[in-house]
């Protein structure tokens, strides 16, 4: 069964430095704030995981709290870009 985990460990670990050169080297603005939802969203899933491996039903609360502030952040940005984006006044 460690097993299982491990691997779901390490898909998650590649999915985030693929997240994270996205966001470093995205073409656009809209681009990185995908990859930043992306991110989000697999740390959700990391501490989901951990929280099943370790059986501490609390770490499942740290991940609905991520996962809120990750929604909020997406809909920040997307009010941002919708009312014309970064000015160069």
């Amino acid at each position: 069964m460690n097993h299982v985990y491990l691997i779901g460990q390490v898909i998650m670990s590649l999915a985030l430095v693929l997240a994270f050169v996205r966001v470093v080297r995205g073409p656009s603005l809209p681009d990185r704030v995908v990859a930043l939802e992306l991110f989000t969203t697999t740390i959700v899933g990391m501490v989901g995981l951990h929280a099943i491996k370790s059986g501490v039903p609390s770490f499942l609360d740290a991940a609905i709290v991520i996962a809120l502030m990750g929604f909020l952040a997406a809909i920040g940005f997307a009010r941002f870009l919708e009312r014309g984006g970064p000015r160069d006044d």
